[in-house]
């Protein structure tokens, strides 16, 4: 028999592992052009949190009592596509369970199934720092923050697996970057490891304005924004004129149950002469096999390091997902449901 993971009731403010429920599904058949799958890892990601919810927002809602979706690194069991045969590694686009079947097609669109090179890197950097977190913090940084050397970048939510790779993108572009994360355990791997100038522990620093400015001289010419809320308050009053904020995502927000109020950035914006723009990462699925190989070369050459925290087992990805809301995870957090092998 199959397994999902479906969801079984909507959230109020934070979700809990009462919003899940583990069912037994029948095992599904592939029809012409397409391919069984057997899940490897699934990736959880906090932008789930928002498709929880009733209501359309940029993408559709989960449906109750149907499989949550997301990114999957599967092994094709067996295929009825020509694109692709038993044994192939692939990333694509699907529901919590045990075994899915996807349609075998290679066009391009943000859901088609890609081929992974076990030779080149980990299969799980297809759902991280070669997937679509690494695509996200390509396209955003480059296309909206526009790094340019000599210039300091502010990154929140500097620990996640986004934000890490935006850090070491713009010290590849020759910046200062900064961080902000949860602990300082996250904050000296991002000095340490990841060699950011400077880290600020938002839940300890105080006065976060103050040890913002302090970390950051000469003000801040890119923030590249992964939590809202309070943090980008306070960086907000230290951009530079003509500064770059992109909008990657609101963390600090998915779980509120009613809208957040606080300080309006129009005026910064206006007196600075400054831009912030908004992405969602699948407005470049046409650039993402340059995306892609940029990111590759650079972790081939030793420019990106990748770090991963792997949840074992197919049953605790509800307590993975949650676990991003509590800062858990240092870098990409995965979930490990089977070893390749083809056997059903």
């Amino acid at each position: 028999m199959n397994k999902r993971i479906i969801l079984a009731s909507r959230p109020k403010g934070m979700a809990s592992v009462d919003n899940f429920r583990v069912v037994d599904a029948e095992m599904p058949r592939p029809a012409e052009g397409e391919t069984l799958l057997k899940t490897l890892y699934l990736s959880v990601d906090p932008y789930m949190r928002g498709r929880m919810n009733e209501g359309k927002s940029y993408v559709e809602p989960f449906e109750l009592n149907e499989p949550i979706t997301g990114g999957v690194v599967s092994e094709v069991v067996e295929s009825r596509s020509e694109n692709f045969r038993a044994g192939d590694i692939v990333a694509g686009y699907s529901g919590w369970e045990l075994y899915s079947v996807a349609k075998g097609d290679a066009a391009a669109t943000p859901t088609s199934l890609v081929k992974v090179d076990p030779s080149l890197a980990p299969v799980t950097t297809a759902l991280g720092i070669l997937g679509m977190p690494g695509l996200t913090a390509y396209f955003g940084l480059s296309e909206i923050g526009r790094p340019v050397a000599g210039e300091t970048v502010v990154v929140s939510g500097a620990a996640g697996a986004v934000g890490m790779v935006v850090c070491q993108i713009a010290r590849i572009n020759g910046c200062r970057v900064v961080g902000i994360a949860g602990s300082d355990e996250k904050n000296k791997y991002l000095t340490g490891e990841l060699g950011v100038a400077a880290a600020v522990n938002y839940k300890t620093s105080g006065d976060l304005r103050q040890s913002l400015k302090e970390a950051c001289p000469d003000g801040v010419d890119v923030y590249f924004d992964n939590v809202g809320g309070h943090v980008s308050d306070a960086v907000m009053t230290l951009i530079n004129r003509r500064a770059r904020i992109v909008i990657c995502g609101q963390i600090s927000l998915y779980n509120l149950e009613r809208p957040d109020v606080g300080p309006r950035p129009q005026l910064p914006l206006l007196v600075k002469s400054a831009s912030m723009q908004g992405f969602i990462v699948s407005d470049y699925v046409a650039r993402y096999p340059e995306g892609v190989g940029r990111l590759g070369r650079w972790l081939a050459e030793g420019k990106l390091k990748n770090a991963e925290n792997i949840v074992e087992g197919f049953e605790n990805a509800p307590r993975a997902f949650l676990g991003l809301f509590a800062g858990e995870n240092t870098g990409k957090q995965l979930v490990r449901v089977a070893e390749p092998g083809g056997a059903k």
